[in-house]
């Protein structure tokens, strides 16, 4: 007798918004909140087992990614960039997609697509400085320098602002690893988003 295999959507119960406990379901609606979107992305159901690993991540997600006074855009692009350089295929796509759909922050070039510009002259010097060290401090964290630091600073950069920057090296870590980790795949929601 042969025995029939089912590819599963991640190593972890992916908890769906109407299976979810009322605390669970609390975070998820934060989560659509926040980040503006209509569907709960796999990354939270794959936490949705666990509501006290679920909350705390998506507090230090919700505090380093959304809030603060480096353009989000930014911050997207380095998640993105960091993802797509370690191989995370959720997290650079996600990503990815969240950066181009801010495209018009960065230019109003028609067609312009952040992903695709990361180092042209299209993009401003401070945000590829910013990709480029930040990516670094994610992949290899102790080959940072005081001056790639001053180098942050001479783009313009405050103290706080590098700090904010820093912080989401560590961030896209976490990300990935519990991307990587979870098995999760691509939200059909995000599949299906125009180029």
């Amino acid at each position: 007798m042969s025995k029939i295999t089912t590819k599963k959507l991640s190593r972890y119960p992916m908890v769906s918004y109407d299976d979810a406990s009322a605390e669970v379901k609390a975070i998820y609606d934060d989560t659509k909140k926040t980040l503006q979107l209509p569907f709960v992305l796999n990354w939270f159901k794959c936490q949705g087992g666990n509501a006290t690993l679920l909350e705390g991540n998506w507090n230090k997600l919700k505090n380093t990614l959304m809030k603060g006074d480096v353009p989000n855009v930014l911050k997207q692009l380095i998640i993105y960039n960091v993802s797509k350089s370690r191989g995370c295929n959720y997290c650079s796509h996600a990503h990815g997609i969240f950066a181009d759909s801010m495209s018009s922050m960065i230019s109003e070039e028609e067609g312009f697509k952040a992903t695709e510009n990361i180092d042209s002259p299209s993009m401003p010097a401070s945000y590829r400085k910013a990709v480029t060290i930040v990516t670094k401090a994610a992949l290899q964290h102790s080959e940072i320098s005081d001056e790639d630091f001053a180098e942050l600073e001479a783009v313009g950069f405050s103290n706080a602002e590098i700090q904010e920057l820093m912080a989401q090296a560590d961030l896209v870590n976490m990300l990935n690893t519990i991307a990587d980790v979870s098995g999760i795949k691509i939200d059909n929601e995000l599949l299906e988003t125009p180029e």
